[in-house]
């Protein structure tokens, strides 16, 4: 009964006036980040963090909440019109969608992509609001031994998980643990990795880091692509599906659930993962596995609902332990603590306005952009018909003046820039950022577990052996790190081979 008052609550929260109009707000820039080729929910949420300091902690994380999983919807528009992903996780609804809409029925693909995403997103957030404050309960029993082997399985977990190389990602993950240590000690009040430069004894901000290696780091890259045309957007009445659509339709978006929502608690490019292998289910479940790739339903259905389950599981580790899955729940955590919000296992109990009221907005979020997928389809289309030389000059002067105006500091702006034009550097040469900025988000909690747990072992690693829990947990990220490393070596050696 205490969860159903807690959402009671939640919701008279989330239907103020004030917050539901930055609910609606963050899925109406959402959708629009998510139907702009490239951008995706990582770089709109990085672009827009600084005008978030303006307002309240709950208003702040409800805006950013519905600007991630507003692009999640809206990726799929341009995947299924376009052939275009608007974020990494539609890549897959790009084969069976667009040759839905190449054969006129890109209605039908659009309306499963945005029902499935509803059942999905709906049928997550019960499960989200049954299962962080249970797990928010077991880490309160955790020490700082605990949390130092938390914080090492998810990082080692997230380069094992990486797209691409493991090994870059691993890279990427110690460089932001390095620049994280930037700064000021906290405990000996000595300047490390400063150079004599005091702007930077409060250490590298997350926020021109983010604008920067995400935000122009894209508008680099996508500077020189061309403007593809957009396919006509279907009418209102063509979004109809038959009788054997929802019935091809429903198992797909009850497994995708079910599946993205487990994947999406495991650190790393979760939604990426499960939409991917919801294909793959599909493909072997389907009795009709010849129409995958030719337009199948189901090939919109499973992956659609699998991956905005995982953006909405995501934020499990990120509510209930203080620990970001992933660079978006990274940007959410660090929006959190510069609002002064401490997160962590007592955040529910501190923060009940801001938990429940941002679980209750998502509900509220789902409804919105159900409403929004659906009729205003014609409207998110002609935002794609805007040239690129008028909107990246606007993408990169909300970058200036957002960075500019936390903090009123110039030297923030370099860092935003060379962030950026060594983003694009790292991209081009195939180094994902995203493990980076978790770096460098993770690197103050690591460093403060890790004395913490030595101070109360009088300088003794046993501590990390005594103890059973934190003894597992850096076992399982060790044996996780050997067999990326052992992997990594044998596919090496295989293409050496084969290419010989």
């Amino acid at each position: 009964m205490d969860i159903f008052a807690n959402l009671a609550h939640g919701f008279s929260v989330a239907l103020s006036p004030g917050v539901l109009w930055y609910a609606v707000l963050g899925c109406v820039v959402g959708t629009l980040v998510g139907v702009l080729p490239g951008l995706g929910p990582l770089a709109g949420m990085s672009l827009l963090l600084p005008l978030t300091y303006g307002i309240s902690p709950t208003n702040a994380i409800v805006l950013l909440g519905g600007i991630y999983y507003g692009a999640m919807y809206g990726g799929s528009t341009t995947s299924i019109l376009m052939r275009i992903p608007g974020e990494a996780a539609s890549v897959v609804t790009c084969i069976d969608g667009y040759e839905m809409a190449r054969k006129g029925r890109a209605g039908p693909a659009l309306a499963v992509a945005a029902l499935g995403s509803f059942v999905a997103g709906t049928l997550s957030l019960v499960a989200l609001m049954l299962v962080a404050p249970q797990v928010a309960r077991i880490a309160l029993l955790f020490g700082p031994a605990e949390y130092v082997g938390l914080l090492s399985l998810g990082l080692v977990l997230l380069a094992f998980l990486a797209e691409g190389s493991r090994v870059k990602a691993a890279a990427m993950a110690l460089l932001g643990l390095t620049l994280g240590m930037i700064g000021i000690d906290p405990l000996t009040a000595h300047g490390r990795l400063m150079f004599d430069i005091p702007e930077l004894s409060d250490g590298l901000g997350l926020v021109p880091m983010a604008v920067g290696l995400f935000g122009l780091s894209e508008v680099l890259l996508s500077v020189s692509s061309k403007q593809p045309q957009a396919m006509a957007a279907p009418k209102l009445r063509d979004l109809i599906l038959s009788r054997e659509d929802i019935k091809r339709s429903a198992g797909p978006t009850l497994r995708g659930t079910a599946l993205g929502f487990v994947i999406g608690i495991i650190p790393g490019s979760a939604h990426v993962i499960s939409s991917f292998l919801s294909y793959a289910v599909e493909k072997r479940l389907s009795s009709r596995p010849e129409e995958f790739g030719k337009g199948a339903i189901e090939g919109v259905a499973g992956p659609e609902s699998a991956n905005n389950a995982a953006a909405c599981s995501a934020f499990v580790p990120m509510l209930a332990l203080g620990i970001p899955g992933g660079a978006v729940p990274a940007v959410m955590l660090a929006a959190m603590m510069t609002h002064g919000v401490s997160p962590g296992p007592n955040l529910i109990t501190d923060h009940p306005d801001l938990y429940w009221g941002f679980i209750a907005s998502m509900y509220v979020g789902n409804l919105v952009l159900l409403i929004l997928n659906l009729p205003m389809v014609g409207l998110f289309v002609s935002v794609l018909r805007v040239p690129y030389s008028i909107l990246y000059p606007v993408i990169i002067m909300t970058c200036i003046i957002g960075v500019y105006s936390i903090n009123s500091s110039v030297f923030e702006l370099w860092i935003m820039f060379v962030a950026g034009i060594v983003g694009y550097f790292f991209r081009r040469n195939g180094y994902d950022p995203a493990p980076l900025i978790l770096g460098l988000v993770l690197a103050p909690m690591f460093e403060m577990s890790l004395r913490q747990a030595l101070t109360l072992s009088s300088g003794s690693f046993s501590i990390f052996i005594d103890r059973p829990v934190a003894a597992i947990l850096l076992l399982m990220a060790f044996g996780l790190a050997v067999i990326s490393i052992v992997t990594s070596i044998s596919r090496k050696k295989l293409t050496q081979e084969n290419s010989a």
